[in-house]
């Protein structure tokens, strides 16, 4: 992907993707353009056997300032429509391999959407998060409120949502709506080593948490707790289990294959 592209794929150290909006005369504005190139960025690392882990990164102005206005000003329901914007993120949305978010500066309305996807999210401790939607006569539209409703409950999301306000990466740490909030110059560094910790980790384990985290609350309790323990139970199956436990009880390092 050339660098002159909205979205940049760098491999800063084996095993490790990091992905970059770098749109930086629109504040990383999510236009279809580079909504498109995050999809196909993601299709091929979903692919890349040697990518164990993806850091999604923007900018130090800005992770990503939402939607591009300019594109949905004039727009219709038909237009809306058409665009499918939707299976666009679903590149990102079903991507099963693990992913950290690391937000600097502005994560607002689609951007905080798109930080959201990740499993992880380390955002600097000003940078500034939100859904500004209604603000401008619209609501959130690719999983805000589910998101929110989910991370910090039903009356700080109402109270992003309905009023626009927005909160720091420390208030964002303090409320359950990132991971962990550090210095603006540490964002990066620290989502690179949390990546470089689960690239360590088996690859199969880590898909399948994934999955018991995305579908908690989709399903009834007892249906979650079939699927975690199926799951569980079918990881005994895998190579990986095996080396796992056999390096523990012989007191050296696991080498995982994904196998």
């Amino acid at each position: 992907m050339s660098e002159d592209a909205p979205v940049v794929v760098e491999r800063p150290e084996a095993g490790i993707a990091l992905v970059r909006i770098h749109r930086l005369a629109r504040r990383n504005a999510l236009n279809m353009e580079v909504r498109r190139h995050l999809a196909r960025a993601f299709g091929e690392l979903a692919e890349a056997d040697d990518v164990r882990a993806v850091v999604l990164a923007g900018t130090e102005k800005a992770f990503a300032a939402g939607a591009d206005l300019a594109e949905m000003a004039d727009a219709d329901p038909v237009d809306m429509m058409r665009r499918a914007t939707h299976r666009l993120w679903k590149a990102v949305w079903d991507f099963e391999k693990p992913l950290v978010a690391a937000v600097r500066g502005l994560a607002l309305g689609g951007g905080l959407e798109l930080a959201l996807s990740a499993d992880v999210v380390v955002a600097a401790e000003e940078a500034r998060l939100g859904q500004p939607e209604v603000r401008v006569g619209i609501m959130p539209g690719a999983g805000g409120i589910r998101r929110l409703l989910r991370a910090i409950g039903p009356y700080r999301t109402a109270l992003l949502v309905m009023t626009g306000e927005l909160v720091d990466g420390r208030t964002a740490a303090a409320w359950g709506l990132v991971s962990q909030a550090v210095p603006d110059a540490e964002v990066e560094p620290r989502a690179l080593e949390i990546a470089r910790t689960l690239a360590a980790l088996p690859p199969l384990a880590l898909a399948r948490i994934k999955e018991a985290l995305r579908h908690e609350g989709d399903v009834p309790l007892e249906a979650a707790l079939a699927f975690e323990r199926t799951a569980f139970q079918l990881l005994f199956a895998t190579r990986d289990q095996k080396e796992g436990m056999r390096a523990f009880l012989e007191k050296r390092q696991p080498r995982f294959e994904g196998r």
